[in-house]
């Protein structure tokens, strides 16, 4: 079996479990409350978890070499994103409300739920060590420049919360792990991996069951939408190509592909909770993430494909 045909037999098996979260809260199995729990139980306990136990591993010099490129790959796409996602915002004819989730949805991906299940199905913990380091800059990002597109007012960012984030704060104690000679105790790592790898079915449930929650006949409305197709095939597609020009510096396989993919993955859920919270149009929002959420069924497959192609 070739590498893209066994990506793509792993991909399947996240969409059923996606399924799976679909049928659950559709049946009520999962009542209107479980969203929020099951995005708690992923944020606060699962991904650090899995962040943790990745992290633990013996520190070589080659890696010093792979984490510079996804930081410099990151901060690269990251301002490319942002420019681009301001001019077509500025070309658009939106009311105020919904201008503002347009450009954010352009601009953030969901690299924490669907990023890590395709890390880890493709390189194992590997593929979670990367993408942490490659989220380092989004993570900040997503916690300033994303609230601060909502408001204009550098005042309302709360940096306690900022770096009491569980995704920063796992991030930075994982990196001190790596970095130094402490390890976990082997019983420690145990309960790390058992959690960690919680992780990915999780997070597929919760995306099936958030795309349950959307009434069937407001989807039409939403389809007809101009602005959100831009958002899909920005997000999806133009963004992670992007990238594709780093192929010529012959990085290792996995670096490359995890920060293409990555890069490519749907509009983040938290920006129909800024939405909410912030006074902008959270409809709007929320059907950008679940525009960008469907397609990206295809558009990952195809983004993997292309890079098997061209490396």
């Amino acid at each position: 079996m070739s590498a893209a045909s066994e990506f793509f037999y792993e991909m399947i098996g996240l969409y059923l479990i996606s399924l799976l979260g679909f049928y659950v809260r559709r049946k009520g199995i999962l009542n209107e409350h479980a969203n929020d729990v099951l995005t708690h139980l992923l944020l606060f306990v699962t991904l650090p978890a899995l962040i943790l136990f990745s992290l633990d591993i013996n520190f070589s010099l080659s890696l010093i070499k792979e984490f510079i490129w996804l930081l410099a790959m990151s901060l690269y796409i990251l301002t490319f994103s942002i420019l681009l996602a301001n001019w077509m915002r500025k070309r658009s004819t939106l009311l105020s409300s919904k201008r503002t989730v347009y450009e954010s949805l352009i601009i953030f991906g969901n690299q924490g739920f669907i990023g890590y299940a395709v890390s880890f199905i493709l390189f194992q913990e590997q593929g979670i060590v990367y993408l942490t380091i490659f989220n380092v800059f989004y993570l900040m990002l997503i916690w300033t420049y994303g609230i601060y597109l909502f408001t204009k007012n550098k005042q309302s960012i709360e940096w306690k919360l900022i770096f009491l984030n569980p995704g920063i704060l796992s991030t930075m104690i994982g990196l001190i792990i790596l970095l130094t000679p402490i390890t976990f105790p082997i019983i420690i790592s145990n309960v790390l991996e058992s959690i960690g790898k919680m992780t990915i079915p999780l997070s597929m449930m919760v995306i099936g069951s958030l795309i349950a929650e959307i009434e069937f006949k407001r989807f039409t409305t939403f389809f007809k939408n101009q602005y959100l197709w831009k958002v899909a095939a920005t997000r999806l597609l133009i963004i992670p190509c992007l990238l594709f020009p780093f192929i010529i510096f012959q990085l290792p396989f996995p670096v490359l592909v995890v920060a293409i993919l990555v890069s490519g993955m749907p509009a983040a859920s938290t920006i129909s909770l800024y939405a909410k919270k912030y006074g902008g149009d959270s409809q709007f929002a929320s059907f950008g993430v679940l525009l960008t959420t469907i397609f990206c069924i295809i558009s990952i497959p195809l983004l993997y494909l292309l890079i098997t192609i061209l490396y």
